[in-house]
């Protein structure tokens, strides 16, 4: 399993509050599930995605399975203090998953695979524990799919750094674009892959405070020391990339990326 490329700070765990609240609309529009339906969260974290589907599916069951037990105690309490009584909380690896054979209805697994040296064998542990006819959800976003104005050298190079970063530590911010051969062979039939594309500009300025300055932003400065103690890239550059990055907030820039929404069924 690949270390966690984001780290676990406090300013991480905002990081994708925001996410999760300024991407709910987009990704989870079509996320549901029916009452008393079984449901295992795989990769809750701090739990900013398991609080969307515990409102969304108020009478479905949830398990959420986490690796760092500091990340469920927060889930946990996040959770409690919403009033959301319907998850159970579990510490469990992905790889060697706790549970009997055909234990749930469906799989819940979002921004997860991009973090795992083998996600093949992960989606593999998935499906055993999976009802025969349960589906599964796989979310991930694809670093390669980011445009932006303005462009620049030294943009560009900071972006790649983040790239760079993740594929060192064992994981692959580029795997949007796998999801659907992922599924595929593993086993899983009746695949789909909807493409769920953000654009950031100044005719969209919600999009540009909560997605390019929330999200984008303090994600690209996560990976800073990494990036300067490996020598991917140097101290100037990195300075000036990351103020290049930021003018994609500016009345005049843009930014757009894609993350995929992939279903199956076993």
């Amino acid at each position: 399993m690949a270390r966690y490329v984001h780290g676990y700070s406090s300013r991480e765990t905002q990081r994708l509050d925001d996410q999760a609240a300024g991407l709910q609309l987009l990704l989870h529009w079509d996320t549901e599930y029916p009452a008393r339906a079984h449901v295992l969260e795989a990769g809750c974290g701090t739990g900013a995605q398991t609080i969307i589907l515990a409102a969304r599916s108020p009478c479905a069951h949830f398990t959420a399975i986490d690796i760092s037990l500091r990340s469920l105690r927060i889930a946990a309490r996040r959770l409690a203090a919403a009033g959301r009584c319907n998850v159970r909380f579990q510490r469990a690896n992905i790889m060697r998953l706790p549970f009997e054979p055909a234990s749930f209805d469906h799989v819940f697994v979002s921004f997860v695979l991009e973090h795992l040296a083998r996600p093949a064998e992960a989606l593999e542990s998935l499906k055993r524990v999976l009802k025969v006819g349960g589906t599964i959800t796989v979310i991930e976003g694809d670093h390669g799919s980011c445009y932006f104005h303005p462009e620049t050298p030294a943009a560009l190079q900071v972006w790649r750094a983040l790239i760079e970063v993740q594929a060192r530590l064992g994981g692959n911010s580029l795997i949007g674009r796998q999801v659907f051969p992922l599924l595929r062979d593993t086993g899983f039939r009746d695949v789909r892959v909807t493409p769920r594309v953000v654009y950031a500009g100044a005719s969209r300025p919600a999009q540009v405070e909560g997605f390019v300055r929330r999200i984008i932003i303090p994600m690209v400065q996560g990976v800073e020391q990494r990036a300067l103690v490996w020598d991917i890239v140097d101290e100037a550059t990195w300075g000036q990339g990351l103020c290049d990055l930021a003018q994609t907030a500016s009345p005049g820039g843009t930014f757009s990326y894609t993350f995929f929404k992939g279903t199956g069924v076993k």
